[in-house]
């Protein structure tokens, strides 16, 4: 969860490395640090903060120069935030430095043993630790930097991305992975390249990169190829593939907007139409996934489907469930993968396993992937980051291409992964026969129609900006939703709490009988969506239980209606659409909700408090 940037070459590291981390913050920023080579000498600035801290303190250090450095952006694990525990961490001698993404679990340990070898310890950090191996290793065996890090690492658990630098050998790195990405961006004539935890931090230098695979180990030296081995056997990868990269600088910048995920909920209608273009052919009632064709007889023939994932994406699984068993009638159960890769599950070679994750670098879900694999089950991942851990590791799988997404808080990664298992649902429901030719055709047009009408949302911006400011001081809220939408009150719920920090809680409408009703009172704002098709007669009813008991009610309704309006408090209208893809609308207006609130309340709204955009840790 942590982010590594760095670079050797012929430029000076420091710009390079410095913006390549302000890129990656999302990622953690707890603490920040940077390594330069320069006159013989590693030069460290580290501190507790953000990248900007840093470069408050590597000005007042006055370390800027270099051709080599590396740098890092922390999610804490191992140790308090502060400027010991931040990254880079040196070896006992001064020689090594590392930046470390992943958690050591055995490093108390090794610890312990290398103390009986006289080493000392300045920091908490399981980095540390695991730098002073890789000295003690290469003082043991009289050996080279990259036989070093092989070796040692064959000696410890847990995850791992690691880029190791020796100031003996000033024009070669070391970079590794396991369960942590990495990416190894290739200059011209290999006269420079540049490590990171995604592209991002080198796309306007180079379009081609390497992603190094699990138990992976590449030697990096200036004017050569790149040779990667493998960690358990030191045995030569051949031909590792290089892959062009399709990011463009610009995604990756705010363009205008003030924070990444106002962007990004403005981007929607988009990204759901990058996200259908090419195979959802309305018109010719065609829809067309290459991964859900070649294996077609594997989903017709399944027992059932389960959905892992954690987060936002558990969220999409949910709405998933509804619409596979709705237009598909297969069975499917929705999991939180960092519980069923513990629960010993059952899993036979019948059942199909979708894996959704927004990066493709969850250490859960990929936890679960492997998990079900090893049963004999047929995995298929959805996912939004080209090349990544997820993409590679199942049997096959469909893109988002919702665009690099870097506020912390999902946006449009939820709606574009309710975009694509939406037309896998359709599509199985036609294969299979369980849905009408006419009901298939009606369901693609009304697709086709999605991207206008939240278009159509954002002009309600202000509006929703209005109803934020009366509820900024709330300290809890209520998400009610049914059906379909009960996922979206959760993914609401979720949206409000990790960015304004307000206690907020999602739940079925009808279950808020079972005890959550005990909450009501004036001071408790309650969102409930309450769009005309489904269960609105219900919900409706609900709403005006909450209203005896002088609940605060904000409610989401579709265009026209004049029963809640009369009701509630504040009434938000959505476009009408088919029940099935009114999750698409109605998590428009949270989401500006959540945003607004939260900027009024003064946080940190793209960066929020614990939290890390990539959960590649357990």
């Amino acid at each position: 969860m942590c982010g590594i940037a760095g670079y050797i070459g012929h430029r000076q590291a420091y710009p390079i490395v410095v913006n390549g981390l302000k890129r990656l913050e999302y990622r953690g920023y707890d603490s920040a640090g940077i390594v330069l080579y320069n006159d013989q000498k590693l030069n460290v600035s580290k501190t507790k903060g953000k990248v900007s801290d840093l470069e408050e303190i590597s000005n007042k250090d006055n370390n800027h120069i270099g051709n080599i450095g590396f740098g890092h952006t922390r999610w804490a694990t191992h140790g308090v935030p502060n400027d010991v525990n931040s990254h880079p961490h040196l070896s006992q001698s001064g020689e090594l430095a590392i930046v470390h993404n992943g958690i050591i679990e055995n490093y108390d340990t090794i610890k312990k043993e290398l103390i009986t070898r006289g080493y000392t310890f300045k920091s908490d950090t399981d980095t540390e630790v695991l730098i002073n191996l890789i000295e003690e290793v290469k003082k043991e065996n009289n050996c080279k930097l990259g036989k070093a890090v092989q070796l040692a690492l064959t000696q410890v658990i847990g995850a791992y991305a690691i880029a190791v630098f020796d100031v003996n050998k000033p024009d070669e790195v070391i970079v590794a992975r396991l369960g942590s990405p990495i990416a190894i961006g290739i200059g011209k004539d290999n006269k420079e390249f540049f490590v990171a935890s995604d592209a991002s931090p080198f796309i306007e230098y180079t379009k081609e990169a390497i992603y190094l695979e699990d138990q992976e180990l590449a030697i990096i030296k200036l004017d050569r190829d790149i040779r990667v081995r493998k960690v358990k056997d030191d045995s030569i990868v051949s031909s590792p593939e290089v892959l062009e990269l399709e990011m463009s600088l610009e995604q990756i910048e705010k363009g205008g907007y003030d924070h990444f995920m106002l962007k990004e909920i403005y981007e929607q209608p988009d990204a759901i139409v990058d996200t259908y273009r090419g195979r959802l052919l309305a018109n010719e009632g065609i829809i067309k996934m290459a991964g859900v064709d070649d294996n077609m007889e594997r989903f017709l023939n399944a027992n059932r489907i389960i959905i892992v994932a954690c987060g936002t994406s558990w969220h999409a699984g949910l709405v998933a469930e509804y619409m596979f068993e709705d237009f598909a009638r297969i069975p499917v159960e929705v999991e939180y993968a960092s519980e069923f890769r513990y629960r010993n599950p059952v899993i036979n070679e019948k059942d199909i396993v979708i894996a959704i994750s927004q990066s493709g670098e969850t250490a859960d879900t990929l936890a679960a992937i492997k998990l079900a694999k090893s049963k004999g089950a047929f995995v298929f991942g959805v996912c939004n980051v080209v090349g990544s851990s997820i993409a590679r590791e199942t049997d096959a799988g469909a893109y988002t291409h919702a665009g690099p997404e870097i506020g912390v808080a999902s946006t449009k990664a939820f709606t574009t992964q309710i975009t694509v298992l939406s037309l896998i649902a359709l599509k199985l429901g036609k294969a299979n026969g369980a849905l009408s030719n006419a009901s298939y055709h009606s369901y693609l047009q009304e697709m086709e129609l999605i991207p206008n009408k939240v278009q159509e949302l954002l002009v309600i911006n202000d509006q929703i900006e209005n109803i934020a400011r009366e509820y900024k001081d709330a300290p809890n809220c209520l998400y009610l939703g049914r059906g379909f939408n009960f996922p979206v009150a959760l993914e609401g719920a979720l949206k409000l709490k990790e960015i304004s920090y307000i206690h907020a809680e999602g739940y079925p409408a009808a279950e808020m009988k079972h005890g959550p009703i005990a909450l009501i009172d004036e001071q408790m704002p309650v969102v409930v969506i309450a769009t005309k098709k489904g269960h609105y007669e219900k919900v409706v009813s609900n709403i005006q239980e909450i209203k005896s008991r002088k609940g605060k009610i904000i409610a989401i309704v579709t265009q026209g209606d004049d029963t809640v309006k009369h009701i509630a408090d504040h009434v938000i209208e959505v476009p009408d659409s088919e029940e099935a893809f009114s999750p698409l609308l109605t998590t428009i207006p949270m989401q500006l909700l959540s945003y607004h609130i939260a900027l009024m309340r003064g946080c940190n709204v793209d960066q929020p408090r614990n939290l890390a955009k990539s959960v590649t840790v357990e």
